[in-house]
């Protein structure tokens, strides 16, 4: 019989082999989106916090690709729950969670487990059909462009932190290292290669992860638990004109706290709750850190400093020590609480002619008709999970209002003078520009 030769690189990987890569790929990325939303509350700077969120919501889009396609390469299973071959891989990507500090978390982000996933993705769009398997090509050529960009941005994180705190330099280069190593003796995150199986023993260096009581905050900025006199003085006003504008991008700055709170709750159920709700907890905070910047920005471009703006903590605080189903109450609770106001305070900016905080405003109201939804779906489907009433969650959103309550109360005349002293300087600020308030 006679047959047609011909060189084919591109034939190189079957249909279920390109599966078990991209799965590998899946459970890397999978692991990077939860360990990075775990972190938030630990990390500082306000650059950082806002951004990291960015990157999961990135990874988890690119997550969500991989686990599609594997489904439709291996089709008609859609089984995905076990690592596997890559159990000792995905141990390893999840160890970062015990990063010793800020400067170790960043370092082994931006020169270890990063550019591990970016080269292997390099080297699957280099091996692998661009005919046979274009959907893979479209989307993983968009993740390693966002892979670059990630690096480069957690890298500078990693040299700011070290200058910061230079103390830190010799545990996280100590800690780098041993990421290193491990990953080197496990081959990598690969292609053709399957990783080794080692028996998973926590990296030397490493702290335990726990869930701080209190966020860390960036120390630029006038640090407080209440961030303005109507979180504890009811008759105070919410304002208008030059106040309500004040007061609408204090308010985004400090939605910070909703950062840190999506964070903890997208790693506290990602065991629990299917793969779903990671996806949607990540798109839930990457908003809310979208939302933190639009103040920031709004507050810049108007002439304030860091130093001048308060960023309280009490929200967070309300909900320490509690269950984390809680934590989710919480933003659901703020989510459905101020999404009415939204549309008249659009209309409000609209009058004044501020056209930036009535277009940040307009995009807030969507973002939330969004993330009551997931609230609402998220906290049935715990209940669900442990056996109770799927209808309690109404009383978990109203707990959460007494938690925040139980806060307020213990306001001291100390602190409360001096947040109004505060105010009273940004405001002043505001009507006499270029004046020293």
């Amino acid at each position: 019989m006679t047959l047609l030769q011909g060189l084919q690189p591109r034939a190189r990987w079957m249909r279920l082999g390109t599966a078990e890569i991209l799965k590998r790929f899946y459970f890397c990325e999978r692991s990077l989106v939860i360990t990075c939303s775990a972190w938030l509350p630990l990390i500082s700077a306000i650059e950082a916090k806002t951004l990291l969120p960015l990157f999961s919501w990135q990874n988890a889009q690119t997550a969500n690709e991989l686990r599609e396609r594997t489904f439709e390469l291996r089709y008609p299973s859609r089984s995905m729950e076990e690592e596997g071959a890559d159990r000792s891989l995905v141990e390893l990507f999840d160890e970062l969670r015990n990063s010793p500090s800020e400067a170790a978390f960043f370092s082994v982000l931006a020169t270890v487990l990063l550019p591990a996933v970016r080269d292997a993705y390099a080297e699957f769009l280099h091996h692998s059909d661009p005919l046979a398997d274009a959907p893979t090509h479209r989307f993983l050529h968009l993740a390693l462009t966002e892979k670059h960009q990630q690096i480069e941005t957690v890298r500078a994180w990693a040299d700011q932190e070290l200058a910061r705190r230079p103390a830190d330099r010799p545990r996280a280069e100590t800690w780098t290292a041993a990421f290193q190593e491990r990953l080197s003796a496990l081959g990598g995150v690969g292609t053709e290669r399957v990783p080794i199986d080692l028996r998973h023993q926590p990296l030397p260096g490493g702290r335990p992860y726990s869930m701080p009581n209190e966020p860390a905050r960036d120390e630029h900025y006038h640090l407080t638990r209440f961030y303005w006199p109507d979180n504890v003085d009811p008759t105070y006003p919410y304002g208008e004109g030059y106040r309500l504008q004040l007061r609408s991008a204090i308010s985004h700055l400090n939605e910070v706290w909703a950062i840190e709170t999506g964070g903890i709750i997208l790693s506290s159920f990602a065991t629990v709750l299917p793969w779903e709700w990671i996806r949607d907890a990540a798109r839930w905070t990457y908003d809310e850190s979208r939302h933190c910047r639009m103040g920031r920005d709004r507050l810049t471009a108007w002439g304030y400093k860091p130093e001048e703006l308060p960023l309280g903590n009490y929200i967070y605080l309300a909900s320490a020590g509690e269950d984390p189903i809680y934590r989710l109450g919480m933003l659901f609770f703020f989510e459905t609480k101020n999404i009415r106001h939204k549309p008249e305070r659009v209309k409000a900016f609209h009058s004044i002619g501020d056209a930036a905080s009535e277009h940040d405003m307009d995009f807030d109201w969507a973002d939330e008709t969004i993330h009551a939804g997931y609230g609402k779906r998220w906290l049935q489907k715990l209940l669900e999970i442990r056996g109770e009433d799927q209808s309690r969650y109404h009383e978990i959103r109203d707990r959460c209002g007494e938690m925040v309550s139980a806060v307020v109360k213990t306001a001291r005349p100390e602190e409360v003078a001096e947040l109004k002293h505060l105010v009273d300087a940004i405001l002043a600020k505001a009507e006499n520009p270029g004046v020293p308030p």
